[in-house]
Order: structure tokens, then C-alpha cells, then sequence
């Protein structure tokens, strides 16, 4: 417990920087939060390859099937691969967060045509940079998905495990909150994306949040090199998902000043 609370003070100042972003307070109409969420979305999407790719690793996805080296890390993935990849949205229908993501787009009318494209190409076979430049994605989203995918690619699950914790199940339920205290989202037009973040609030500060610590803790050890590149990977993630805020709040403050 003790690594995990250096790690947690090492990343103070940068989690201070995320919660207090002057993009929270800058979403006052629905036309931002429609920028925001075009551009958020693709996080929303490549955090499920985080998750899958710590699936991969860590449980049995391959025949013949064989016992798990830690069952109790392969329940605790399980049990997040179900609750993001199969939850129930607010009519009580099974969908992944992804897609209850592009119903709340769909309901204030932002535009999904970008992600669509992007996840048609990726479907078609091609690479994630392939089909970033197809989709013409903003260079900040675009190297937010290829940080996951350089983690991914490392194939070491302390590194995904900690980009995974660290740089979003532990600070998602404070990164939300902002969003729903600083925005409008408590209006009725917003409902689905009301209910997907604090649906995010419910289960990863409660449930998500505590057990993704005790994974990093199984998958570090005592290994003092594990626990330095797990820091150094945590710092990046959260410096990456400011980068990513920086650029939608630019967004924003461009659309306003066309339209002034």
C-alpha cells in the first residue's frame, strides 16, 4: 500500500490540473457539450482495448482453456469486461458504455459520423493510424489513441494495468463530477449522458476504483522497477487526458468566437 500511496502523490499535482480544467466550466451550452462529447468519445472507445488487452493477459481467452495464474485479478477483470462491455442502460436494455455513449450523442444531436468512419476503417482491417487519418481526427485525440496503443503494445500488464487505474478508473468519478456539477448536464435533454456518467461515478468509485488498486498491488509486488514504470506510465496518461481537455476547450472557444 505504501507504493500505491507514492504513486498517488507523485500524481497530485497532475490530477489537481485535470479536475480543475477550465473545460468543465466552459461547457454552458449544449453546442459544447456536443464538441466535447465528439471528441471524448474516441476515449471512451479505445478504453475497452485497455480493458480487453488486460483480459487478454491476465485471464484464459484462448482454447484449450487452462486455469488462471490469479483468479482473484481474473474475477475483478471480469467482472469490469461485464460491466462496461454489457451493462444496462437507464430503459434496462444490455449495451456497452460505448454505445450507450453514442445514444446520449445521438440525443442531443452530435454528430457520430467521425467515429463511425473511424471504426468502420478499423473493422475493414486497418492499423489505428490508417484510420485516424481517414477519419481526419484532431491531433490531440489522435495521439491520445496511440498512447493506449503504445502502452497496449508493450504487452506488460503492470504498464496497461497502471495506464488502466491510474489514468482512468481512479480519477474518472472526480473527472465526471466536474463535468456534471460545471455543465448542464442535469437538463432533461442530456439524460443519457446523465445516467452514463454516473453510471461511470457509481461504478468506479465504488466498485472499479478500490479493485484496480489491488490489481497494480498483485502485478508490482515488491518489484521496485515495476512500481517506477508504473508511475512513469500513470504521469503520461494523465498528462495525455489533459492534453486531450486542452484541445476540445480550444475547440470550444473557437466555435465561440466565430459565432460572436
Amino acid at each position: 500500500m505504501e507504493y500505491i500511496k507514492t504513486i498517488e502523490k507523485e500524481l497530485e499535482p497532475l490530477r489537481t490540473q485535470l479536475n480543475n480544467h477550465k473545460l468543465y466550466s466552459a461547457l454552458q451550452s449544449i453546442e459544447d457539450v456536443k464538441i466535447f462529447m465528439e471528441q471524448h468519445v474516441f476515449a471512451v472507445w479505445d478504453f475497452m482495448s485497455l480493458l480487453k488487452a488486460l483480459q487478454n493477459q491476465l485471464t484464459t481467452t484462448t482454447l484449450p482453456w487452462v486455469p488462471m495464474a490469479n483468479p482473484a485479478i481474473g474475477r475483478f477483470i471480469n467482472e469490469i469486461v461485464l460491466g462496461e462491455e454489457s451493462d444496462i442502460n437507464e430503459l434496462g436494455d444490455p449495451k456497452s458504455h460505448y454505445e450507450m455513449y453514442l445514444d446520449a450523442m445521438l440525443q442531443i444531436e452530435a454528430s457520430t459520423a467521425q467515429i463511425e468512419n473511424f471504426i468502420d476503417a478499423i473493422k475493414t482491417g486497418d492499423s489505428i493510424n490508417i484510420a485516424a487519418t481517414k477519419s481526419s481526427l484532431q491531433n490531440e485525440t489522435r495521439a491520445f489513441i496511440q498512447f493506449t496503443f503504445n502502452v497496449i503494445n508493450t504487452n506488460k500488464p503492470h504498464l496497461i494495468a497502471s495506464s488502466f487505474t491510474f489514468g482512468r478508473e481512479d480519477v474518472i468519478p472526480d473527472m465526471f463530477f466536474q463535468i456534471i456539477n460545471q455543465s448542464e448536464t442535469k437538463n432533461q435533454s442530456y439524460s443519457k449522458l446523465t445516467y452514463y456518467l454516473q453510471r461511470h461515478i457509481e461504478l468506479d468509485g465504488d466498485e472499479h476504483g478500490p479493485l484496480s488498486l489491488k490489481m497494480i498491488e498483485e502485478l508490482c509486488g515488491e518489484d521496485e522497477t515495476k512500481w517506477n514504470e508504473a508511475l512513469e506510465i500513470a504521469k503520461l496518461s494523465l498528462t495525455r487526458r489533459i492534453a486531450l481537455w486542452d484541445n476540445i476547450a480550444t475547440l470550444i472557444s473557437e466555435r465561440k468566437l466565430i459565432e460572436a
